[in-house]
């Protein structure tokens, strides 16, 4: 399987993306930023001359206490209101499909090594918080160029339906339509149009468990080929479906997240998951250009496998 042959990868070839893929050792046996290195003072400051017309635009879903599927935040907000001022409490999970957040690489293990990115042990982790692999490394910020694939605009539909994937071969068939190149430092932002289709499935319920519409694992390969640093994206990885689409493996159990479960624990790559897109997409069809300034900046959270986040585009 590759990408110039268009065809997806059976189990085994699957399978081998841990090592054809893997980034252990590339930057260093204590490496902690995984393919953050990418983004180089020289691809920052290139970032800082895309905008035009300096415009802000947020990439966050909105948190609040009405969850949108059964993998539900957690978000408690506790408030306290005085005769002169107020505050508040808040308590979240963010991690899974309902809260734009940023995956550390400690959130997923490389399953056979039982190892997290680098070939660091799993005993790292503890209830303590994350020795090896946490988002506070990050603490300096993500500023790089931001370069959206809108694959509903270049389908013509509204949304990524769940027997058609997002290919990473069809990336690349995006980035010459938009007359984008990709560059190493890239954060790669895959729009597959999450808001319109919960709207149009008010009662389907996200998780590891159900078939998923998303981004298939060829995209991996994608990724890897052009040394890009982040993948931004709305909908997450298409899971839990037949071959040609999903991953089964041999017991008949199916890849549950089938990128996850590379490109952070091997490739050593962050993850921006639940990213809202929409406002991003309109600016970018409305001016012809796909290219712009990303701001991410996560929580400086010691220990801690992620953080939620509001990414910030700048076109």
């Amino acid at each position: 399987m590759s990408l110039a042959d268009r065809t997806p990868p059976t189990h085994e070839e699957y399978e081998s993306y841990r090592e054809r893929f893997s980034n252990w050792g590339r930057w260093g046996d204590d490496d902690r930023l995984g393919t953050l290195n990418h983004i180089t003072p020289e691809v920052r400051r290139h970032a800082l001359t895309l905008p035009r017309e300096g415009r802000s635009i947020s990439l966050s879903l909105v948190i609040s206490t009405d969850p949108r599927s059964s993998m539900v935040s957690g978000f408690e907000q506790e408030m306290r209101v005085g005769p002169s001022s107020s505050g508040d409490r808040i308590s979240i999970n963010f991690h899974g499909w309902t809260v734009t957040h940023l995956d550390a690489l400690c959130h997923i293990f490389a399953a056979p090594e039982n190892a997290l990115y680098n070939g660091r042990p799993t005993s790292d982790v503890t209830i303590e918080g994350a020795g090896s692999g946490s988002v506070e490394p990050y603490h300096d910020g993500i500023v790089t160029r931001g370069v959206l694939y809108d694959v509903p605009r270049h389908r013509g539909t509204d949304f990524v339906t769940i027997d058609a994937p997002v290919h990473g071969w069809e990336l690349a068939d995006i980035a010459a339509a938009q007359g984008v190149e990709p560059m190493p430092g890239d954060a790669v932002i895959v729009r597959s149009g999450a808001n319109a289709f919960y709207a149009s499935r008010p009662e389907f319920e996200m998780g590891m468990f159900n078939e998923m519409p998303g981004v298939h694992a060829t995209a991996i390969e994608f990724l890897y080929d052009h040394d890009a640093a982040l993948l931004v994206w709305d909908l997450l990885d298409a899971g839990q479906q037949d071959l040609g689409y999903g991953l089964p493996r041999p017991d008949g159990d199916a890849v549950k997240v089938p990128i996850h479960e590379i490109v952070i624990p091997y490739m050593g790559m962050p993850l921006l998951d639940n990213a809202n897109l929409d406002d991003l997409a309109d600016a970018c069809a409305e001016s012809g250009r796909y290219e712009f300034l990303l701001m991410v900046a996560p929580l400086r959270v010691r220990g801690g496998t992620g953080s939620p986040v509001n990414p910030i585009a700048v076109i």
